[in-house]
């Protein structure tokens, strides 16, 4: 029987209400979402498999300097980028990258470790040479790096703060997917907080916290706060929910986003599918930068 592709990503959990947020800057966000979409709606409509549409869209949100994740990724508290990222298939293969500082698309890396029997989790140094011997393209640091994250930092730093709210703040990126197989498949990347303590690692390439796929239940991506992320195992929560629970995937998303991660000061939200392709997108916090598209409608995307 044929299953129904769904597809939805996320640019990350935003902090300004929508009385302050420019209306023109979310036209333009708005725009760029649906773009990325396209990238893995192209895939799915093509046939191909879940865990391609989804690094598919995260490949393109890391190229957008808008985003804290690739090209425009934030920096540390000594001025450098740590960019991480995770892939999972609905059938357990996994890969996922930290600390990364020379390879453009980590997405992609992750995508490599999740092809490679025996390994699931490669960070910095070591990662990075592996990547070298795989033949990934090579960049400068300073390709991660613009104005904007440069500012931020010396912001935050003058603050003695951990990331800032600002209308520019979009976060961390991440995609789940459907495929026409009733495959399914998550990814996420990021590159942390601002001001971070160098070493720091969050949810986002943690399998099972920040990024999780099981055939038998959903594919989740999740944004927020990393540690509360870590703690709670969000993304296989969620999983464990249908799978052993016999939840709905909304009734799982909203009990944990809107109920339990709000009470340990987990602000964030998440996105997540279904085998039937049931898609929920879910936040606590005022915004979630999100676009999706289902087999049966067009696509579509929001901010609030």
């Amino acid at each position: 029987m044929g299953h129904r592709p769904a597809l939805a990503l996320h640019g990350g959990a935003g902090v300004l209400p929508q009385e302050r947020f420019p209306s023109d800057l979310a036209d333009s966000l708005q725009a760029e979402l649906l773009r990325c979409l396209a990238e893995g709606w192209a895939v799915l409509h093509a046939g191909g498999p879940a865990v391609e549409a989804v690094c598919a869209c995260v490949a393109a949100l890391e190229n957008i300097p808008w985003f804290n994740a690739g090209h425009g990724a934030v920096l540390n508290a000594d001025g450098r980028v740590e960019c991480d990222a995770a892939v999972m298939a609905g059938d357990g293969r996994c890969g996922a990258v930290a600390g990364i500082r020379s390879v453009r698309q980590p997405v992609h890396l992750a995508r490599r470790l999740l092809e490679e029997p025996g390994l699931v989790f490669l960070a910095g140094a070591g990662a990075e040479a592996y990547a070298r011997r795989e033949g990934f393209e090579a960049v400068e640091e300073s390709y991660f790096v613009t104005a904007q994250r440069q500012q931020e930092l010396a912001q935050a730093r003058k603050t003695g703060t951990v990331s800032l709210d600002t209308a520019e703040r979009f976060g961390t990126v991440g995609a789940v997917a459907c495929d026409g197989q009733g495959r399914l498949a998550a990814a996420t990347s990021t590159g942390g907080l601002t001001n971070k303590i160098p070493g720091r690692i969050g949810d986002s390439p943690v399998i099972g916290a920040g990024t999780y796929a099981c055939d038998d239940s959903c594919a989740v991506s999740c944004t927020g706060i990393g540690e509360v992320f870590l703690r709670q195992v969000v993304a296989h929560d969620i999983a464990a929910r249908l799978r052993y629970g016999g939840q709905s995937l909304k009734a799982a998303v909203e009990t944990v986003v809107l109920d339990e991660l709000p009470a340990l000061g987990g602000e964030g939200g998440l996105i997540a599918v279904t085998p039937a392709g049931e898609l929920v997108l879910c936040h606590n916090s005022p915004s979630l930068y999100r676009a999706w598209q289902r087999a049966d409608g067009p696509p579509q995307a929001a901010i609030f």
